[in-house]
């Protein structure tokens, strides 16, 4: 699925200057919280991207990069000329190789290798930008001027990097043996509650669609399925389903947006 396949640019940029407007905390919130929601296939393709050279789980990436997106839906200023889509990709896709070069131990390889590693990795953060993708392996061999096979053998690091265990001892303090799992459940507890309260709220907003759009929102954000799984379950096309989600989405963000002065 792509940017586009989410909304287009205008929007995007009404509901960023809605957000960034809105005077009622509470209603700020949710309006953050539905501009997450909308985008989250968007960071759901990146961080797939991103594991075919990693062994994370890829909810685990998937969380991560939704740390990218919040930071770009806080901090996008649409006067410096970069679209959204660029802005949030970089910033999605540094939150999550961040995550893995700090995370995950890399193991012993040749200097050689580790060099040529970190050229790659600085270089993948240029071009994602430049692109507003992630580059693939031959466009990388070609800008650094190497064997795609020097490639390959960069990325067989990447795979065989080991993760930190979620029993380890956090090293933050030495009166909190906290365990790792412990303090990610604790990082994560409000977004988590934030989550619940975004899918309470739709429930309630669905209620204005008609009985398609209203099936079609409830498969996409509540059961988690593709668009291409819609898609086959309905017996239509992915396009169609795409629309479709772009016309809900868009009567769900007018009513949650009303709400504001009600709060």
């Amino acid at each position: 699925m792509s940017f586009e396949d989410i909304y287009d640019h205008d929007q995007i940029n009404q509901w960023l200057l809605d957000y960034k407007q809105a005077k009622n905390p509470k209603a700020k919130e949710q309006l953050r919280n539905f501009i997450v929601v909308a985008c989250m296939d968007f960071v759901k393709k990146i961080a797939h991207g991103l594991a075919r050279r990693s062994t994370d789980p890829i909810e685990d990436l998937i969380q991560v990069g939704s740390v990218g997106l919040l930071k770009a839906i806080d901090n996008y200023d649409p006067s410096h000329g970069t679209s959204f889509k660029t802005y949030s990709t970089y910033l999605i896709t540094g939150e999550i190789r961040h995550y893995l070069r700090d995370k995950i131990a890399m193991i012993r390889a040749p200097r050689e290798l580790q060099e040529l590693s970190y050229r790659v990795n600085m270089l993948v953060q240029r071009l994602t930008l430049n692109l507003g993708r992630s580059p693939s392996d031959l466009e990388i061999a070609n800008e650094l001027a190497v064997p795609i096979k020097r490639i390959d053998e960069v990325n067989e690091i990447d795979r065989r990097k080991n993760i930190i265990s979620l029993d380890n001892i956090t090293n933050e303090s030495v009166d909190n043996d906290q365990p790792l799992v412990d303090k990610l459940i604790d990082d994560n507890y409000q977004d988590q509650i934030n989550r619940q309260e975004m899918k309470i709220l739709l429930a309630e907003a669905i209620g204005i669609l008609d009985s398609e759009l209203r099936n079609i929102i409830e498969m996409s954000f509540f059961q988690d399925m593709s668009q291409q799984q819609i898609a086959d379950e309905l017996g239509v096309s992915q396009m169609q389903i795409s629309r479709k989600i772009k016309k809900a989405l868009s009567k769900l963000y007018d009513v949650i947006k009303n709400k504001e002065e009600i709060f």
